[in-house]
């Protein structure tokens, strides 16, 4: 770091310590765009971040996220890709931000779109999706939490674990599969079998301290599984990872027609069709007329393009993603 900039750093650092935090916001930003147009990537990095963080730590919410955000787009602008030091100081600011602070969010989308772009992962970087993740589950913000878990590191099991069964202990006791599926289902969707298995043995974990659920270990040669009587769907979980984990399509049917009276009453088919396509060859049965599907991949690029409607918010949750 030049000493200008060390200089400009500590100027507008003493403005905020003396509470004149429109000033400083204000200076910072020009400062910082006078370096990007000038593609100066690293001072006008050291500027925002330094800025960035003084004001969040300040308690200004509102300006330090303004910062963060510019700060990406210089990311953007000069095509920085994420690795320990452009993350480090993103992740930084993050945990800065003050609780409830309504740019938080839009920080955390924009930077897992850069990730995702400038990155190796196409869904964003999984410790990006860990450290938001926890983040949320912090502030007790589940379904934002959940987002992010599924798609997070191999810690964010142990988190997502402990945010569902603290979530379904304020529920009532025969609802813990629908908990359960929130982790276990997603994790599958995303293609992460380790993930979903490492979920399932942490949440049941915590069940199996409860007695009045009378939980039985059943033990064969390959596996060892706990077994609960009163809960059926949460034993077709157990009973689907394993049948994932062998890949024998006339295992999954089986599962699925000895379990048909308890599925009738989740919405879980969809999502069963989707694993049973992607883990076990079963084709999903397409619907609707060949002709308008051909014309509409023709004239839309290849879909109809857009998203559902959004999940509304219940108080006991079906599995995440599945509403």
């Amino acid at each position: 770091m030049s000493n200008k900039i060390e200089k400009t750093i500590q100027r507008q650092q003493q403005r905020i310590a003396e509470g004149q935090y429109y000033e400083a916001h204000q200076q910072l930003r020009v400062i910082a765009s006078r370096y990007t147009k000038a593609s100066n990537w690293a001072a006008a990095t050291d500027i925002l971040y330094s800025g960035a963080q003084s004001l969040l730590q300040a308690g200004q919410g509102g300006s330090g996220g303004d910062l963060c955000i510019f700060l990406l787009d210089v990311y953007h602008k000069g095509e920085v890709k994420p690795d320990a030091a452009s993350k480090g100081k993103l992740l930084s600011l993050l945990r800065a931000f003050p609780k409830e602070e309504p740019t938080r969010k839009k920080f955390v989308n924009e930077m897992v779109g850069w990730s995702a772009k400038w990155g190796e992962y196409p869904a964003g970087d999984p410790e990006i999706h860990h450290v938001a993740g926890t983040l949320y589950a912090e502030d007790l913000e589940p379904y934002d939490a959940e987002r992010h878990l599924i798609l997070g590191t191999k810690d964010s099991p142990e988190t997502l674990a402990s945010l569902e069964y603290t979530w379904y202990q304020s529920d009532d006791s025969h609802t813990a599969p629908l908990y359960c599926a929130r982790g276990v289902l997603p994790c599958l969707l995303s293609g992460n079998l380790r993930a979903a298995n490492k979920f399932f043995l942490l949440y049941t974990s915590k069940l199996a301290t409860n007695p009045a659920l009378g939980v039985q270990q059943v033990s064969t040669a390959h596996s060892d599984l706990r077994v609960y009587p009163s809960l059926p769907l949460l034993n077709f979980l157990g009973l689907l990872l394993l049948a994932v984990e062998r890949g024998e399509a006339s295992l999954f049917r089986q599962l699925k027609s000895h379990y048909a009276s308890y599925l009738k009453d989740v919405n879980w088919g969809e999502t069963l069709d989707t694993i049973g396509e992607m883990y076990f060859g079963i084709s999903i049965p397409r619907q609707g007329n060949p002709m308008m599907d051909m014309l509409g991949n023709m004239f839309m690029g290849g879909g109809l393009g857009g998203g559902g409607s959004k999940a509304k918010k219940g108080n006991a949750p079906a599995a995440a993603g599945l509403d």
